[in-house]
């Protein structure tokens, strides 16, 4: 069984250090509708010729393959003079089941005064050469692509999902990261080292947050609950925002698609309060060195602040005075249809994230405004090009070297080449969630659906049915936002992805 996850954790929209996407909320408790085989197979073709559409690139050159096969068999991991070796302490991993392209590792300890976290970030400037084959395929494409019928490595898989990703038992190449916190888990005091590492073990979320309720795992884990709630507060202090929404995943078994929903777990949050730290310290010391690239999103604007306010007085749950929107949005729990739709109108807080590259003067505006503090990628650098120049300018800057001239005179060229692969991830969650919708409604034409009223859309409102996981724009409908509407299906072309639904019994 494969999953995809369209409501991503992790997004700079929702605090969490990347874009958010377009994301589907379940309503009622009935059991998500599965794709026929039939209808399967038209879904396999469409989203095949969407990878065609989207001209989405297909492998890599010969001469690309042979680099990365190279480099997977020629670099060092061996102790060297420029490379600690941190094998003896005890990292490890947290992801979700099957995961192969391992970017990072930690180990937490509990100390008298705090703690001491270590997080290992795979090494992958050691096996691209700068300006190389590699480098190149890399920068063409940006970022890993996730699709229904597969992802589109950023890297080849050798190194992706081989030699560079952090498997447990075997020695690797990383980037270490050491935080010296206090009880309130703040760092007191920050390093970041090449070294040679080794996970012990590679968990699922789901079995380290069962190792945590029982207290069975190692201190790495029954430790992580300390440091995501301080996390947690210390966000809250800032003025952060999370936009809390469940995940739904598309599961392919056996060529059929079904959508389905998945709680999240603490212990993911937890988890990406240890990316969002590390980020923060990577912009600090890139803003102190004046040379590197932030991830930045502009405050919410005074009129969507506004209109936000407005509708949640609506909706009958009113965002109080003197409460910040972080604070607020924190507080959305549940899916009625209340909530559903307040997290809706909340997206449009939650826009303008981009990269801003300098080298010298700081740029003017240096805040990621969900994060509620400068942040940077630096964290995934087997699925994000960008990540890779945040590595090496952190650890040059943090121990008093230059920066290398590769890196310094090809920062400009990023943000061009992120705005560019965030826009086409995009392009293909939407395209790929429409047609993943459509064929979960195909064969339905003529049924009746309750669906609860999201917002307007596009000439339309948005709804979100309440049987099936999905959301349609329906054309004519006058309605209030959280309000519980009738529809009827007249046409869903898997194809295209184009659903059509009207309102039903004369709503207009």
């Amino acid at each position: 069984m494969r999953h995809l996850h369209y409501a991503r954790r992790g997004a700079a929209g929702t605090g969490r250090g990347d874009d958010s996407p377009r994301t589907l909320t379940h309503v009622t408790g009935r059991r998500p509708r599965l794709v026929s085989a039939a209808a399967g197979d038209a879904l396999a073709a469409a989203l095949s010729a969407l990878r065609q559409e989207l001209d989405l690139p297909d492998g890599f050159d010969p001469a690309v393959m042979a680099e990365a096969e190279a480099a997977g068999r020629d670099v060092s991991i061996t102790p060297a003079e420029d490379l600690a070796d941190l094998r003896d302490i005890e990292f490890l991993t947290i992801d979700p089941d099957g995961s192969r392209d391992l970017d990072q590792a930690l180990h937490l300890q509990r100390t008298p005064t705090g703690g001491i976290l270590h997080y290992a970030i795979a090494d992958v400037p050691a096996f691209v050469a700068p300006e190389g084959q590699v480098d190149a395929a890399a920068r063409a494409r940006g970022e890993t692509l996730y699709a229904v019928d597969g992802t589109i490595p950023l890297h080849p898989r050798v190194l992706s999902e081989g030699a560079a990703s952090l498997f447990p038992g075997q020695d690797r190449r990383a980037f270490v990261w050491r935080f010296e916190l206090d009880e309130r888990a703040e760092p007191v005091r920050v390093t970041l080292t090449r070294a040679l590492m080794r996970s012990r073990r590679q968990w699922t979320y789901a079995e380290a947050q069962k190792a945590v309720d029982e207290k069975s795992g190692p201190e790495s884990l029954t430790a992580l609950p300390w440091f995501g709630a301080e996390r947690a507060k210390r966000e809250q202090e800032r003025g952060g925002a999370s936009l809390n929404s469940p995940e739904i995943e598309v599961e392919v078994t056996g060529g059929r698609y079904e959508l389905t929903r998945r709680a999240t777990l603490p212990i993911e949050d937890w988890n990406a309060q240890v990316s969002l730290l590390t980020g923060m310290a990577a912009a600090k010391i890139m803003l102190d060195a004046g040379v590197g690239i932030l991830r930045t999103m502009p405050a919410a604007d005074a009129d969507d602040i506004a209109t936000f306010r407005a509708q949640t007085m609506a909706l009958g749950d009113p965002w109080p005075e003197g409460v910040g929107y972080g604070e607020y949005l924190r507080g959305l729990r549940g899916d009625d249809p209340k909530t559903l739709a307040i997290r809706a109108a909340a997206t449009r807080l939650f826009r303008g994230a981009g990269y801003t590259a300098f080298d010298g003067a700081p740029p003017a505006d240096t805040l990621q405004s969900a994060i509620a503090a400068p942040y940077a990628h630096t964290t995934a650098p087997l699925r994000r090009l960008v990540d890779r120049w945040s590595l090496v300018v952190c650890e040059a800057a943090a121990n008093g070297r230059e920066v290398p001239q590769w890196a310094r005179e090809s920062l400009p060229e990023l943000p061009k080449i992120m705005g560019r692969s965030n826009g086409l991830a995009g392009r293909l969650d939407s395209a790929s969630i429409d047609r993943v919708e459509a064929a979960v409604l195909h064969g339905h034409e003529g049924r009746r659906f309750a669906g609860v009223v999201l917002g307007r859309r596009n000439g339309g409102m948005r709804v979100q049915l309440s049987g099936p996981l999905v959301t349609v724009v329906v054309a004519g409908l006058q309605a209030e936002s959280g309000s519980t509407v009738e529809l009827q299906l007249q046409r869903a072309d898997i194809a295209t992805g184009e659903i059509v639904v009207v309102p039903a019994g004369g709503q207009a």
